[in-house]
């Protein structure tokens, strides 16, 4: 059985874990003991952040099996209407194709529309294929062009 709540400081070294566990991931994250301080940094940001939600899924003896944040955001166009973004969404390697992920996007839109949001909407690097694949079961179509600058 697995839960879904707010991640916690306690949690981030396993949420960095989650998040390097890939080719893209590996390059990108810095998994250490003690945890390097900006990942530190950023989740004190987050958890001041009423519009930000870093959230993990659990199993019944409390180990982080994936992580995903969300990001409420408000806008002025479609009559003012607020935006879910979810983002970094990583299940554990061994509980890929389990449902796990799949349960975990629903628990996230849930929490959205709770929160007012007209649309739920994310990003996946191209190379993610197999992501990409899962999201559009779920619902999501590719209706915009993503892009990014690096600074």
């Amino acid at each position: 059985m697995h839960s879904f709540r707010l991640a916690r400081q306690a949690d981030l070294a396993a949420i960095i874990r989650l998040l390097a566990d890939d080719d893209l991931g590996s390059a990108r994250e810095i998994v250490a003991d003690p945890i390097d301080p900006r990942y530190l940094s950023a989740f004190a940001a987050i958890e001041a952040d009423a519009n930000q939600m870093l959230a993990v899924a659990s199993d019944a003896s409390d180990r982080i099996a994936g992580c995903l944040q969300l990001s409420f955001i408000p806008g002025l166009s479609r009559t003012g209407m607020w935006r879910g973004q979810i983002e970094s969404v990583r299940i554990a390697r061994g509980l890929r194709g389990s449902g796990l992920g799949s349960a975990f996007i629903e628990w996230a839109i849930v929490q959205c529309a709770e929160r007012g949001c007209g649309l739920v909407q994310l990003t996946s690097d191209k190379t993610r294929t197999d992501s990409i694949r899962f999201y559009e079961k779920l619902g999501f179509v590719a209706s915009h062009v993503g892009l990014k600058r690096s600074l």
